[in-house]
């Protein structure tokens, strides 16, 4: 049986007597676990079936959250599941709305729930459907301020009988009637906001140590990718006494990561040092090792690598990891680019999660919570390569950004 930590327990209390509105929590705060108990509690105390919508910025968290879903509800819901977007799934999947009607036709004439995991650029496909929807999810949430994705979304949530909201990074707008997550006929309002500081206490994730890497190199758009080459092994030459480190790195382009990987030595290098290198984009696919991979086997691969403290590796990737994927184990992340305060800041999360066996002895009473310097991972790392007056104002944008979430207990927010 699940353990849910204070702030999930209280989260859960709240969504029960709630009908709409926005959660925000912490990256590696448990969100996703969240939304999945408050999903489940509804079915099982539904009369009627149920059509839950769960929507996500990309087509990759889609499938992941289809995965955490079905594995959550396991045999205690027996439900049908769609997804609403394009690709492949190993599920039924469409992006017509006459097909998306006749399926949630079926479900009511078997009395089975239906979960439908979209994206937020497909919703108005659901939403052109003409079908009721009982509960939206929507992760990642500041997305649906987006502008190509605001009418979708508030179409659902206006119709839906509940709507909830879940980001670690809020996006306003300055009039409360336009995009922003405070126009309250859309989101709703804030049902509760969990400051960092609190997680770290209790055991759910770890603080960030940000580390500036300064470098002579004069960095311009000739140039780019070399110097990221030669930084990146710098940064690396200094981790190396480090048998475990898994890092993640920030690229400023598609461009540029792709010039420096195919056109300088940065692979063999890290060979060389023992690493495993994967890399990512929109418009390349996915790397193993140099062999392009399904992004189902990319993800498989990061996993298995993320839980085994023997294997050394570097992602590259230019936005696609940024939000909501889940990649375990990682120890340093590095930003070769000036990021947005919401990128920033998921960013960041993406390697201030507890180590596995951390979270066990946590669990099992053997760490207190909160003591991080009796952890195995104490911290996660963020460099900045400073060389120029734009890479320092970079680095004070980032602590001001770790200071506001770790030490104020705040949110990073930005407006649409």
């Amino acid at each position: 049986m699940i353990q849910f930590r204070s702030h999930q327990s209280r989260a859960l209390d709240i969504l029960r007597d709630a009908q709409k509105g926005c959660v925000y929590v912490p990256t590696g705060g448990g969100k996703t676990i969240i939304m999945m108990e408050d999903c489940k509690r509804r079915l099982q105390s539904a009369d009627t079936p149920q059509t839950i919508v769960v929507v996500a910025p990309r087509i990759l968290l889609a499938v992941q959250l289809y995965h955490e879903f079905l594995e959550y509800l396991d045999d205690d819901i027996v439900a049908a599941y769609m997804h609403v977007h394009s690709g492949d799934v190993n599920c039924y999947n469409t992006t017509k709305p006459a097909d998306i009607a006749v399926h949630t036709g079926i479900c009511l004439a078997a009395n089975s729930h239906q979960l439908i995991f979209t994206t937020y650029h497909s919703l108005p496909r659901v939403v052109d459907s003409g079908i009721d929807v009982d509960v939206l999810y929507c992760d990642e949430a500041h997305n649906a301020t987006n502008k190509q994705h605001f009418v979708g979304v508030a179409a659902t949530s206006t119709s839906a009988d509940n709507a909830f909201f879940f980001t670690a990074t809020p996006k306003y707008s300055r009039d409360p009637y336009a995009r922003g997550m405070n126009n309250r006929l859309v989101f709703g309002d804030t049902l509760m906001s969990v400051p960092a500081p609190e997680l770290v206490e209790n055991g759910s994730i770890i603080p960030p140590q940000l580390v500036v890497h300064e470098t002579e190199h004069v960095r311009t758009k000739h140039n780019a990718a070399d110097v990221d080459r030669d930084v990146v092994l710098d940064i690396i030459e200094d981790l190396d006494e480090q048998q475990s480190a898994k890092v993640l790195v920030a690229a400023p382009n598609t461009r540029v990561l792709w010039r420096m990987l195919s056109n300088s030595d940065i692979i063999e290098c890290l060979r060389e040092r023992g690493y495993d290198i994967l890399h990512i984009t929109s418009k390349h696919g996915a790397y193993v090792n140099q062999t392009k991979v399904s992004r189902d086997v990319f993800f498989n691969t990061l996993t298995e690598w993320g839980r085994d403290d023997d294997k050394k590796f570097i992602i590259f990737h230019y936005s696609i990891l940024s939000e909501g994927i889940n990649v375990p184990g990682l120890t340093h992340t590095i930003l070769l680019r000036n990021l947005p305060v919401i990128e920033m800041a998921q960013t960041i999360g993406r390697v201030i999660r507890l180590h596995k066996d951390d979270a066990k002895d946590i669990a099992d009473g053997k760490i207190p919570a909160g003591q991080y310097n009796l952890y195995r991972k104490s911290h996660g790392v963020v460099t900045v390569p400073i060389h120029g007056k734009q890479s320092i104002a970079t680095r004070n944008r980032l602590q001001k950004v770790i200071d506001l979430i770790f030490v104020d207990g705040l949110p990073a927010h930005s407006f649409a």
